[in-house]
Order: C-alpha cells, then structure tokens, then sequence
C-alpha cells in the first residue's frame, strides 16, 4: 500500500499543477453538493400549527348558514404539509421549484413582457393603452410636443416611449428619427402624410418611429392614477390662499407675461419644490401645516388665462395654481438605522402583491429609519433600502418586511402593522411582478396562457389565509388597507407611525406625500384589454373576500372597503 502512495506523491511532485487542479475540481463538486442539500433537500414534513382548524372555526363563524361556503372553503384552504426551512412563505414553494419564485434568502425578477410585444404594428393597436392618430411636422426650434424627451439610438421601441409618456403623466407621446420620444399634452404643429414616417424603430424593426423631422405621435390612454404634468411639472390643483401668505411661501415676485413654465423655472432656480401661481405673481416655497394642499379647490375658482401663455390658467390673488417642481424635498430624506437596537419586533406583514415594498418607502421617508426583510432582494437593496441586507432580528430597523403566515413566523413578531389589499389587484400586482419585475409587466403571453390560471389556484387561497393567520396568531395587530392608505395618506401612514412609537412629524409627513410613489410605481398605461379572471375564478375569490371581512369585524375591525366586496 505504501508503494503506490509513493508513486503518487512522487507524481504530484512533478505535475503540481495537476495537483492544484485535481484539489480544485474535489472543491467544486462538494460545493455544488453542499447548495443543492440546502436549496432541494429537507422536505420532511413541518408543524402545521392547526390551521385547518383555524379556517374551520373561521368559516364557521360566518358561513352557518351557508354550506355552500363552508364547502368551497374546505375544498380551497386544504393545505399540504410544509417544509421547515425558512426561504421564503409556504406558497412560494411549488414557485422556486419551477424557478420562478425565491431563491434563498433572495428573489428571481424576470423582465420579459416586451418580447411578447415584438412583431406586432403598433399602429394597427388600439387596445385602450394607446391610439395611433398620425404624422407630425416637428420643428428644432419650436418642438411639437414641448414636455420631457429622451433618446435611445440602440433600444428605442413604441412601446417604450408609450410607458414613459405615460407615467410621467402625458397625454400625447411622439417618436422621431427611429430614436427619439418626445412628450406632451397638446400637439403644437401641424400633421404630415403618413408616408413622412418611414424610419423604423431601433430597437423594433417592424414599428415606425417617425422620420427625419416627423413625429409618429399616439394619444395616450391614462388611468386616474396618472399625475396631470406640464413639462417637468406635476399639476397639484387649486388652492385657497393661505391666512399668512408671507409665511407660508416666504418667497414672491412679480413676473411679466407670467406663464407656467417662468414661475415653475424660478421656483426650480431656488431650490423650492412648489410654484404657486396667483395672477402675475409667483410663489415658492415647500408644504407645511400653513399650506398643507389637503383643502382642494374647485378648478373654477382659478380660471384666469397666464398673459404669457393662452392656454393655462394662472390663478388669481384668492386662489392659486400649485404646481410641483422637479426640486427634490430634502426634509424627508434623510435615513438611518435605530441608534440603539429595538427590544422587539415589528412585522409589515403583507399578501405578496399588497403594497409592502411601497409602504416601506413610506415609513422609512416619514420616519427616517430604515425598514428590514424576512427576505433579501438585491435591487431593493442597491434601490436604497439599505436594511433589506441586514439579518431580520438584528433590531437595527424600524419593522420587517414579511410575506410569512406561519404560527411559527407570526409568534416571533411582537407586533405588527397588517397591510390587506383588494385581491382582484393584489393578485395582478404580484402576477406582474413575478413576470415583469417590480415595477415591469407580465405579457399578453403569460396572462392568456396556463401561467396565469394556475398562478390564481394557487395563490387566492393565501390571500385569505394569510390574513387569517396574523389576525389569530399576531400579537398586537395594526390593520391597514392599502387603498384607504392611497386615498388619505396623511391620517393613515401618520396613524402607522404613531403605532410604531415615534413621534409624528407634520412636515416630514407633508414631505412624504410629495414622493410618495418612490422607485417602484408601474405607469398607468400597460393596462389589460380584457378581464383575466374568469367567473369560476370570481365565485372563489368572492368567498375568500366574505371570510375575510367577517374574520375583521369579529374581532370589532373595521371590515373590508366597499370595492372588495362582490355585488
């Protein structure tokens, strides 16, 4: 046995690099062993925390009266047995099997709807997201379209200029010279025969983008969501003049021919994220309590033509013209981790789909922590959510991030703030963002394909037995809904901030609600031409929407809003 042995050693002696890479090789596979056990193996079944009797007792509550209900309620909540590990919630098991869902501690996005767009002619396309109405002469000098531009002379595509257009709130969206997109809200030049734009799309050969000096220029179909804009401006409405002018915008001048674009220009100059307008004077300044923008007028009472612009308003010395610059409102910036580590844990628990990533932008802006996750995602990391990277019991953040609806997961939380959305949107939300990426959109592929009836089976259950279980489970529970959130942000998220033991701050809240949107907004444009959910999928859902509001109103909540619930 020592002879051989000394031949090998002998060997090695004079081939070193064989060695090294025979040594390197052996690593490789135990590594690639040791990632498989902990991605694929422990499949043994986990402590299932009696929630079958949970939704029972549940169920029981409302539907004595309906078997029906109770019978379709069995037949959805039956739960297979769960793994363990902790990568992520139950639901999302069969996902990272099929690599669509969490891997480890992280997730896979996946940006692929514009592929599914390719090849179609967007000028036959009028499927409620935008209207092809023709060729446009464009001028150097004076651009028929005067809002933002951007230019691409690699990827440009119709579809392209369309959602950025659209989520800057435009009405019209114009493409050029097979590269560039022009936006606005009224087309300021006369039209040209369709045969003037004849270039195609750099990044979309079968499309037409314009021509030398010739817009292809579509009317924009807008949701209401989508922020009203003139140039880099946001429209906020019309306001009463506030009770001390002076010190509710400190600065003023009196502008000649005053126009949208002048007082919005000055205001920008000085670094104020408001241009108020009132006749031919201008006012800058930021929201505070003396003008909070809470108090809309009607539009009425600001007709008053701008002398240096025929088709704005430019309000007069009772009611002004708000608009928001492009000034960035530094009062609600600033973030950091908790100066001395948390003694308990807050969940922001949610149904994926419900909000969570938004509601974390709005907590950390109004409270000026960081937020932490059950999870890790790299881009909301590098998107400046710098606890995504630390453990979730570090104690470092203001409240964790969780998608969990285990007893297990929920008991290790000392409270928790309940974000509940409509299911019908909050299924769509996460179908889009399992396809598209957080702020990117499924294709027409996978919403008419096998994907999307599938994805509904699976997931309209957990949208009720998630909310079940941290009504059950969760100590000292905060409910919010995400569309009572949208609507009055002010009163909910300070109500949010109050429930996690800070002391609410009016202007850094004013603050807030200037970006609230943050990074992670999908335009209002890439709307579906059709309803995804078929009327067996409606019954189903409808049901689970029921249970959930009896589960709220037993416990003396407030149940779900009106347009949860089926009619």
């Amino acid at each position: 046995m020592a002879k051989p042995l000394l031949k090998i050693q002998r060997y090695f002696r004079r081939k070193p690099v064989r060695f090294f890479s025979l040594i390197l090789l052996y690593l490789t596979a135990g590594s690639l062993v040791f990632l498989h056990a902990g991605f694929v193996g422990d499949n043994g079944p986990g402590a299932r925390g009696g929630r079958d009797s949970l939704i029972a007792s549940e169920m029981g509550s409302w539907a004595s009266s309906d078997t029906r209900g109770l019978g379709l309620m069995s037949r959805v909540f039956k739960e297979k047995r769960r793994s363990g590990r902790r990568f992520g919630p139950p639901w999302m098991k069969k996902s990272r099997q099929e690599g669509l869902g969490m891997v480890g501690r992280g997730r896979d996005y996946t940006s692929n709807w514009n592929r599914a767009l390719k090849g179609r002619n967007a000028k036959d396309l009028d499927d409620g997201r935008a209207k092809y109405i023709g060729c446009y002469i464009d001028d150097t000098q004076k651009r028929a379209l005067r809002g933002v531009s951007f230019f691409d002379y690699k990827k440009m595509t119709v579809f392209r200029c369309q959602d950025n257009c659209a989520e800057r709130g435009y009405m019209f969206a114009g493409l050029e010279f097979g590269a560039e997109c022009y936006c606005g809200h009224k087309i300021q030049a006369p039209n040209a025969s369709d045969s003037e734009c004849n270039m195609e799309c750099k990044g979309e050969k079968s499309n037409v983008c314009g021509g030398p000096n010739r817009l292809s220029i579509y009317r924009l179909e807008l949701s209401q969501e989508s922020a009203r804009r003139y140039g880099s401006a946001i429209f906020k409405g019309c306001f009463h003049q506030p009770d001390n002018v002076t010190l509710a915008l400190p600065f003023s001048a009196v502008i000649q021919n005053m126009s949208v674009d002048k007082c919005v220009d000055m205001c920008t100059e000085r670094e104020k994220s408001l241009a108020v307008l009132a006749g031919d004077r201008c006012y800058c300044g930021f929201p505070t309590p003396l003008f909070s923008l809470h108090e809309l007028e009607d539009e009425g009472m600001c007709l008053n033509r701008c002398q240096g612009e025929e088709f704005e308003s430019c309000g007069n010395d009772k009611y002004f013209v708000v608009y928001q610059t492009q000034v960035q409102d530094n009062r609600c910036m600033d973030r950091h981790f908790l100066p001395t580590r948390a003694k308990q844990l807050v969940a922001l628990a949610s149904f994926p789909g419900a909000g969570n990533t938004w509601a974390r932008h709005l907590i950390e802006l109004a409270t000026g922590f960081y937020t932490g996750s059950y999870y890790f995602d790299g881009s909301l990391y590098n998107k400046g959510f710098k606890g995504e990277r630390d453990h979730w019991r570090s104690g470092r953040t203001m409240c964790i991030k969780t998608h969990e609806s285990g007893r297990k997961e929920i008991e290790a939380f000392d409270s928790s703030i309940l974000m509940i959305r409509n299911p019908y949107k909050a299924l769509m939300a996460e179908f889009n963002r399992k396809y598209g990426g957080h702020i990117g959109f499924a294709s027409q592929a996978h919403w008419r394909g096998k994907e999307w009836p599938e994805f509904v089976k699976n997931y309209a259950p957990w949208w009720a037995s998630h909310t079940l279980d941290w009504l059950h489970y969760g100590r000292n529970v905060h409910v919010v809904h995400f569309e009572d959130l949208k609507r009055d942000l002010f009163t909910k998220l300070k109500g949010m901030v109050e429930f996690l033991g800070l002391k609410v701050s009016e202007d850094r809240l004013l603050c807030v609600e200037g970006q609230k949107d943050g990074n992670f907004k999908r335009s209002g444009l890439r709307k579906l031409e059709y309803d995804p959910y078929t009327p067996e999928m409606r019954s189903n859902i409808n049901e689970l929407i029921r249970t959930v509001d009896a589960a709220l109103k037993k416990r003396n909540m407030s149940g779900v809003p009106e347009e949860y619930m089926p009619r």
